[in-house]
């Protein structure tokens, strides 16, 4: 489950900031539709500026000279205070081909013991600059320190939900943001963090034309399903399993499908909470992605980006249905299931965010779940893997097209993770900024 977390005034009628997304009660087709103003940017790892970090392979690592030295007093530890060496990379600006309200930021990393990265973003516009904004401290492990995003981040220029940047209400217009990533290691070590990869979505409210029209694409794509109500009462330190772990759940039912995930080595290594057997949970690799998503502060395993830069840390095997390679995630919205048709036709599923009434949902409304979409019927309706069921054998669920879009496009903004190992191409983008 990912909540609600912030009430903004009215616009027209009453607004709400939906995890990340700002969109009026009167965001509908009434009204005549828009294009929704969506771009998403990978960042060029070659450019910027380099202080402690060598970019020159296109990927940012640190460097041999010219670190910097500190101690991170870890939040969430109180006890722990890491020495440590650090260096950091700043991408040049990018210019928005629109004015924008949110601003949501991606990473593929890999963190091996005793490292860790902070994401941060600076907005532009108006004639002026923004502070920058710390969009999450992330670790693959938890060893050393608690990945987690940054509360109490906020002045009139906008502030963060967690993981997404939200321009202030009264603000003046930003068009031009750039990433900062600094690298860190523990003092004494010689490891270093890579970041093959770092991407940023800005969006800006709209008014959407639902049910949008079917492309025609008939598939389903053989995900595996797990339901995450067989985990209620997992790992109480992990936001307890069951309507908690949506995401996670999501997010490890597409990297199986993909042949990715943890191995067995990982799962042995990753106790159950049966004390006497120590007997593994069943659907383990449910467990590792909540443990390995979690974010502290957040208290929760529902942060975007903290579920793509996981499933980054995993290869997929090459298959008679993939050519395999290294997972590439990053979150980003569509601007309608139009749009979702062209993944599945390509062969990747997407999980999906949702929020409000959905007809057929377990709990009749949600403020705030993840599912994954695997396929489209003759109908064009959603064809779903729903983690929200009781058992596995019943995630495989099939929702109308219009009742999907109102609570996916009205109630997220349309915002997906893109999962999928690097050999399997994403399909072209259609005309307009490019969302993916």
């Amino acid at each position: 489950m990912r909540i609600v977390r912030t009430a903004a005034v009215t616009v027209g009628a009453i607004a709400v900031v939906l995890g990340g997304v700002l969109l009026g009660a009167d965001a509908t087709a009434k009204s005549g539709p828009t294009t929704p103003n969506v771009s998403f940017v990978r960042a060029s790892l070659t450019g910027g500026g380099t202080a402690g970090v060598d970019n020159s392979t296109g990927a940012l690592v640190l460097a041999a000279t010219g670190l910097t030295t500190g101690t991170y007093p870890d939040p969430h530890q109180s006890a722990v205070a890491v020495a440590y060496e650090s260096g950091s990379w700043i991408g040049d600006w990018v210019g928005a081909p629109f004015a924008f309200d949110e601003l949501i930021a991606s990473w593929n990393a890999a963190t091996p013991a005793g490292t860790w990265v902070k994401i941060e973003m600076q907005a532009a516009g108006s004639a002026r600059e923004t502070v920058w904004y710390v969009l999450g401290i992330w670790a693959s492990g938890d060893g050393d320190i608690r990945r987690t995003s940054v509360a109490g981040q906020g002045d009139a220029d906008g502030f963060v939900a967690v993981d997404t940047f939200v321009r202030g209400k009264k603000a003046a217009p930003l068009d031009g943001y750039r990433l900062r990533a600094t690298l860190y290691r523990r003092a004494g070590t010689s490891a270093s963090p890579t970041v093959r990869g770092l991407a940023a979505m800005v969006s800006a409210t709209a008014r959407y034309e639902i049910p949008s029209m079917s492309s025609g694409v008939v598939r389903d794509l053989a995900v595996l399903q797990r339901s995450q109500e067989t985990h209620v009462g997992h790992y109480p330190e992990y936001d307890n399993g069951g309507e908690a772990w949506c995401s996670p759940t999501s997010t490890a039912m597409v990297l199986r499908f993909w042949g990715a995930g943890p191995s067995a080595t990982d799962l042995a290594a990753f106790p159950g909470n049966d004390a006497a057997s120590g007997a593994p949970h069943i659907d383990g690799e449910v467990d590792h992605a909540a443990r390995y998503v979690f974010d502290w502060q957040y208290n929760g395993a529902g942060n975007w980006p903290f579920n793509t830069a996981y499933a980054t840390t995993f290869a997929a095997p090459v298959t008679n249905t993939s050519p395999g390679g290294q997972i590439d995630g990053f979150v980003t919205r569509l601007r309608s299931l139009a749009e979702a048709e062209l993944f599945i036709a390509a062969g990747i599923p997407l999980v999906a965010s949702i929020n409000g009434k959905l007809e057929g949902f377990l709990f009749g409304s949600t403020n705030g779940h993840l599912l994954v979409i695997r396929g489209f019927d003759a109908s064009g309706d959603v064809i779903s893997n729903d983690p929200a069921v009781m058992s596995n054998a019943d995630v495989r669920k099939t929702y109308g097209r219009a009742d999907f879009e109102r609570v996916w496009l009205e109630g997220s903004g349309g915002l997906v993770y893109v999962i999928r190992p690097t050999g399997v191409r994403l399909p072209p983008n259609v005309p307009g900024p490019a969302n993916w």
